[in-house]
């Protein structure tokens, strides 16, 4: 495992640290022409050359290297493909993690696989996923007789509110689970000064007790999941 947690470190060295901006705009403009795309696979094997201090893994860096050279050429040439850049930024990533756990446990893959197959949590893994998206559209559909009725005078992010929903409703469960019940209000406490100014600007009696009948929702939701989870 500390070897995986060697070249992880090496990676995120090379691709957020030692990787100015400027490189990846010249990268995206010239692609495989960019002397920037060369320099930064050559910084990748350096940096596991001298974070694993051992010369004898020269192979394990010229195969990362290598790798990284192809994954980041098609992350170059196929993001312009996607309408949401951020799609390839996460694949390309996936990829290089998936090199490195390949390179490191190459000698037993299936065997280690299944074993971290097994270990999954799947009860945690449920009420997790249940949190986010199917309880966003859940919520949608108890609160929509009262969306209708809610005036809007400002613009907001697209779909914002639903994200906000996932992340304190993740947190939410997380506090249940680690039995941390106090940091649960000061989640609702902080979402609540966030909160004041537009509930203060609108003056609105109607869009203060959707927001506090959602919020409530939201976080009744999540409590509910995670007592379920912590009582089976």
């Amino acid at each position: 495992m500390i070897l995986l947690t060697k070249l992880f470190l090496a990676h995120i060295i090379g691709d957020f640290i030692l990787q100015p901006k400027r490189w990846v705009i010249q990268k995206e403009s010239k692609k495989a022409a960019s002397a920037f795309l060369y320099l930064h696979i050559l910084i990748h094997f350096l940096l596991v050359i001298v974070i694993l201090w051992d010369i004898n893994y020269w192979q394990i860096a010229l195969i990362i290297a290598s790798s990284h050279y192809v994954i980041d050429l098609l992350k170059i040439y196929l993001t312009p493909a996607f309408k949401n850049k951020a799609v390839p930024f996460f694949l390309d990533q996936f990829l290089h993690i998936v090199v490195l756990y390949i390179c490191v446990y190459y000698g037993n893959l299936i065997e280690h696989t299944n074993s971290l197959i097994e270990q999954i949590d799947w009860r945690l893994l449920t009420v997790m996923v249940f949190v986010t998206y199917p309880a966003a559209i859940l919520m949608r559909i108890l609160l929509e007789g009262m969306s209708n009725q809610i005036n809007l005078d400002h613009k907001s992010l697209p779909n914002a509110g639903k994200y906000i929903g996932i992340i304190e409703r993740l947190f939410v469960l997380v506090f249940i689970i680690m039995d941390r019940w106090e940091a649960i209000g000061l989640l609702i406490t902080a979402k609540s000064v966030f909160r004041f100014n537009d509930l203060k600007e609108s003056n609105s009696r109607k869009l203060t007790e959707y927001i506090l009948i959602g919020t409530l929702l939201s976080f009744g939701i999540a409590i509910i999941a995670g007592i379920i989870y912590n009582y089976i």
